[in-house]
């Protein structure tokens, strides 16, 4: 049985939140009593440095920038990251980030594809009822479907153009959310892309994954407890077997108990606030992982705990990220062999697409969904052992608890049969969860080496695919380095070439340019032939 892989509900909307929280936790951030004043003072230069270097970033007239994300330095230097619009229409793959020194000075500048976003009209000649009619089209087996059409500019390829982007969303058969988002040229008509709306992760859960564990609750005027986590702010919630599509912050049933004891710790328990206990615990475990690492409050850097949803939809064998609900949502499983999906690696996944999606966003599409995917297999496993349980110890065999013996595996993703372990031009054609591969692989050697290794118990072979010899910095210092990446360097449309660029850029800043951390990093790259 092929597995269905872990995917998140990506965003869709046109112009994003505005996220300007204060990341770069792995070079420190600034005093919090400063941070304000620095802040908005790095955004004013970031937007002077645009206007006086307008050739740089392809801005001109009819354009606009959208604050998206700030992050600060130790020594001053900023990072301001913003998306663009053109005549008030978002521009897709026209975000940008703008480098400073701590003079306010540009010194450096990442762009998505789009240098110039501008279009000759911006009246289409395509109606959005013809384009809501073709995406309703091409996204069969959607239950009450419902068509969204948004005008944007779609440059994503580097060549604007005016463009519908129709999101289409329903139910599907199990009550989960389902959906595409079709992309037509409002010029002609022709379907420039389609992606699925809804990306879901599917597993097959043997037993509870953290054993007996400590959670934080909350105390009730009166007497009682719920599961809310005071510390971090999430709560976790019985969804009632609500479809997820229907499903609020604001929707199902707190848990509670009179003794603070949770669960019965079996499978397929008539119990329903056992499987909360995995997610509610894996949830803080999360949130501390990005906190205590990485110097990141919550999903999206605001110090906001989500919402946790268990028992969702009727035999859901699922788990995923909404960011519209900002909820982590987990069905029932198949009601024979699966339980609910809430094992560490996982619940880490599909959480960090959230924070790709408040940082990079990284298009769900080509060698940038790969990435996407890559970065929450990345981070979801670190999370694993960043736990450091004793009942799902830590691995580079992603999804294993969930779906044995491993959804994906790090040392050598094509054992899966499916995934790339080496960087080649038709790696962006593949699924998204198989052109993570190269990702994958290249975090491995530069974590761990090349050849063999065994690590809490399991054996590990990695080979490069230039046959060098890569000596491994551990998985804590790449880890950082991809953060950095990720929050600092990319932007929509990076793809494997400039994640090298991002990482190495991150390795100078963090280490400096030369170091062994760097060549490491470098030389990890080159063993999954991307130079």
């Amino acid at each position: 049985m092929t597995p269905t892989p872990l995917s998140r509900r990506a965003r869709v909307a046109g112009a994003v939140a505005i996220v300007a929280a204060l990341a770069g936790a792995t070079v420190p951030a600034a005093t919090a009593s400063a941070a304000t004043g620095t802040r908005e003072a790095a955004i004013s230069q970031a937007r002077a440095n645009v206007a006086r270097n307008a050739g740089v970033f392809g801005f001109g007239a009819g354009q606009d920038l959208v604050l998206k994300d700030v992050v600060l330095d130790a020594d001053g230097a900023s990072h301001v990251r913003f998306d663009r619009t053109f005549q008030g229409l978002p521009v897709v793959g026209g975000d940008l980030v703008v480098h400073q020194d701590a003079k306010g000075k540009l010194k450096d500048s990442s762009r998505a594809a789009a240098h110039d976003a501008a279009v000759r009209s911006t009246v289409p000649k395509v109606t959005a009822q013809s384009g809501a009619a073709g995406a309703l089209a091409a996204a069969p087996g959607v239950k009450d479907a419902v068509s969204t059409p948004e005008l944007v500019v779609w440059a994503a390829d580097g060549t604007p153009r005016l463009a519908w982007r129709t999101t289409v969303e329903g139910t599907g058969e199990h009550g989960q959310p389902a959906g595409k988002v079709v992309v037509t040229d409002a010029t002609t008509g022709e379907q420039i892309e389609s992606y699925d709306a809804e990306h879901q992760a599917s597993g097959t859960g043997n037993s509870e994954y953290t054993g007996t564990v400590t959670i934080d609750t909350t105390a009730k005027t009166g007497g009682g407890y719920t599961l809310t986590d005071p510390v971090r702010g999430h709560v976790t919630k019985d969804a009632n077997n609500l479809s997820a599509s229907s499903l609020k912050a604001s929707s199902g049933t707190p848990f509670n108990s009179t003794t603070n004891v949770w669960g019965d710790g079996k499978k397929f328990s008539s119990d329903r606030s056992t499987a909360a206990v995995d997610a509610h615990a894996n949830t803080a475990w999360t949130y501390d992982y990005y906190k205590n690492v990485h110097g990141r409050s919550g999903i999206k850097n605001d110090g906001k705990g989500a919402t946790v949803f268990v028992h969702v939809g009727t035999n859901w064998d699922n788990a995923q990220w909404s960011d519209t609900c900002f909820c982590m949502m987990t069905g029932d499983g198949d009601g024979t062999t699966d339980p609910e999906q809430v094992d560490l690696d996982t619940m880490g996944h599909e959480m960090t697409h959230g924070v790709t999606s408040a940082t990079a966003n990284l298009r769900y599409s080509g060698e940038s969904g790969g990435l996407n995917e890559s970065t929450s297999d990345i981070f979801g496993t670190m999370v694993e052992f960043y736990a450091n349980n004793s009942v799902d110890t830590g691995d580079y065999l992603f999804s294993d608890q969930s779906t044995p013996p491993w959804l994906r595996r790090f040392d050598k993703p094509s054992l899966d049969g499916r995934s790339a372990d080496c960087w080649s031009s038709s790696v962006g054609k593949l699924d998204v969860h198989n052109s993570s591969g190269v990702g994958n692989h290249w975090f491995y050697l530069a974590s761990e080496g090349s050849g063999s290794k065994t690590l809490n118990g399991v054996t590990y072979n990695s080979a490069t695919c230039n046959g060098s010899t890569v000596t491994g910095i551990g998985r804590d210092k790449v880890a950082k380095i991809w953060y950095r990446a990720l929050t600092v360097y990319m932007t929509s449309t990076t793809n494997y070439k400039g994640a090298r660029a991002a990482s190495l850029n991150a390795a100078r800043d963090l280490y400096g340019a030369g170091s062994t951390e760097y060549n490491a990093v470098a030389a990890a790259w080159s063993g999954v032939n991307v130079s």
